[in-house]
């Protein structure tokens, strides 16, 4: 089903007709992006950790070190919200009230777990890195036994979902549109720049497998959609 029936908790209530539920749009928010933030409940007290996570269908991960008392929580079963958000531009009005952001958002609602199984968390390891620079793992030295252990993979399946997006012009009072000032959008952005190598480089290395979607002034947020594909075989929920 394309659809995710969202919850009393999950579903717009302010400006619902920006609202949308589909798989297809969830995704591609979440897949525009590669740093969320997390909220969750540990002994009592409330946190949201910024972190960077990728998607596999309906799953979505993240890591970190195994020794994190944050990831030690979250992998305990506990319930989370995951959010990102994209800035797309300004929206400067004729008045402050009626001025705004373009944005695309994402919330979404799960039961985080801890990935246990070493060879799960290898594949989804190499998935992180594929995402980013897709046919780098095959160039990279295998991670060892030690650093896999060192790395904690949570993974959470995506019970609900909503995105909220806004775009588009200022939407002024009538009164107001002979004020004479300036009113639209000033986009905004993430760009590529130009690659800076390691000062421990080689003379003659070509920055090879994996970089060749980002040229400069490449949006970011497109190469990442661009990037989505592959990855780890299909699990089923709960392994």
């Amino acid at each position: 089903m394309n659809q995710i029936v969202p919850s009393a908790r999950a579903r717009l209530k302010r400006l619902a007709k920006r609202g949308a539920y589909d798989r297809a749009t969830v995704h591609a928010v979440l897949d525009a992006s590669v740093v969320c933030h997390i909220a969750y409940v540990l002994d009592g007290q409330p946190y949201c950790t910024p972190t960077a996570y990728w998607r596999e269908g309906d799953r979505l991960y993240w890591h970190g070190s195994s020794v994190s008392r944050m990831l030690q929580g979250q992998g305990a079963g506990l319930p989370v919200c995951l959010t990102a958000t994209h800035i797309d531009g300004l929206v400067l009005a004729r008045s402050g009230f009626n001025c705004s952001m373009n944005y695309r958002s994402v919330m979404v609602f799960g039961t985080a777990s801890k990935v246990e199984d070493e060879a799960h968390k290898r594949e989804a390891l190499d998935a992180y890195v594929e995402r980013l620079f897709p046919g780098r793992v095959a160039a990279m030295r295998r991670p060892t036994d030690k650093e896999v252990r060192a790395t904690a993979l949570i993974a959470m399946e995506i019970e609900e979902a909503s995105v909220k997006i806004r775009s588009g012009p200022p939407h002024d009072d009538e009164d107001d549109l002979a004020a004479g000032i300036w009113a639209g959008v000033i986009p905004i952005a993430e760009t590529i720049g130009a690659l800076q190598p390691c000062p421990l480089l080689p003379a003659g290395i070509a920055p090879g497998a994996g970089t060749e979607p980002y040229v400069r002034d490449a949006r970011f947020d497109e190469i990442l959609r661009a990037n989505v594909g592959g990855g780890l075989a299909p699990v089923e929920a709960g392994e």
